[in-house]
């Protein structure tokens, strides 16, 4: 380890761990509602990974601009219809952009009873360690205050924009009351993360099965990416038997809720639907059940 946030833990020397009512696995979709500035600050970091569907342009980029709208105007209707359908609640992160100026897609999410929780400033804002600590705290307050001001409720998590972060980030997080972290992919399980004093609860994310790091990145075609991500689930609920695990599933409006991709998301959804021993939860409800005493059994 050559860092601090938290100790090695191979999952097979731990206590095995329980979820609700015995299920094997425990379930989040997790959606990204950010907005993607046509013209970000002169000193924002600007994650590479943001590519135009056509080409790079120069300002005003259009091309990827309105195609990222896409999301926030068609795409998160249809999966909105779909999560209706198959009783899903899903966990949906909004950054300030979007809790300002869409406030009626927060409200839409809070109707659904979806938890809404802080996705950074804007898409194209990231974090990084160039930030001062001032700056970062300064952020991450932004962030917060936002959301709570659009959703009516405190955000619990955090989801930073393509998962940037400093050394500091988790413990400002901590200072901040949020009480769970989205970023970190390395575990099929939830741990602790942070101030000793006051952790957090780092709910790992299937980074590898992402619609847009496996399809819009790596070039996997949409019917093989629906076959991953169920083989994945079925693996996780078969070793579930043993010990608890944990299903993270990042999707994103602008891709994922395309016309000629929808029905993919459906075969994953009716997938997972079609099986007992299931927890189907939000971030929020999976970090508090983590966190109270008796979850990990020798």
């Amino acid at each position: 380890m050559d860092h601090g946030h938290y100790e090695w833990s191979p999952l097979v020397a731990r206590k095995r761990l329980g979820w609700p009512g015995g299920a094997r696995v425990a379930v989040a979709f997790v959606v990204s509602l950010g907005h993607y500035e046509a013209d970000p600050p002169r000193d924002a970091f600007d994650p590479p990974t943001h590519s135009s569907p056509l080409r790079i342009m120069p300002y005003p980029d259009y091309p990827t601009v309105t195609h990222r709208e896409y999301g926030h105007r068609v795409g998160i209707f249809r999966m909105f219809e779909l999560f209706d359908a198959y009783r899903i609640r899903a966990t949906v992160g909004v950054d300030a952009f979007t809790a300002r100026r869409y406030s009626g897609l927060v409200a839409e999410c809070r109707r659904r009873e979806w938890e809404v929780i802080a996705h950074g400033v804007s898409q194209r804002q990231a974090i990084t360690a160039a930030m001062s600590e001032a700056d970062e705290r300064n952020y991450i307050r932004v962030s917060l205050d936002a959301v709570a001001g659009a959703s009516g409720i405190k955000p619990a998590g955090w989801l930073s924009p393509e998962h940037s972060e400093s050394t500091r980030t988790p413990g400002l997080l901590a200072e901040a009351g949020v009480q769970y972290l989205g970023d970190w992919a390395n575990d099929d399980q939830p741990y602790l993360i942070g101030p000793v004093a006051a952790p957090l609860v780092s709910l790992p994310v299937m980074r590898d099965l992402g619609d847009v790091h496996l399809h819009w990145n790596r070039k996997v075609a949409m019917p093989q990416w629906s076959v991953l991500v169920r083989e994945a689930f079925d693996t996780l609920y078969r070793e579930g038997a043993e010990s608890g695990r944990l299903f993270v599933l990042p999707l994103h409006p602008w891709c994922i809720g395309q016309p000629f991709r929808i029905k993919y998301l459906e075969q994953v959804l009716a997938h997972v639907r079609q099986y007992d021993g299931v927890w189907l939860a939000t971030g929020a409800e999976i970090a508090a059940w983590y966190r109270q005493p008796g979850t990990r059994e020798a």
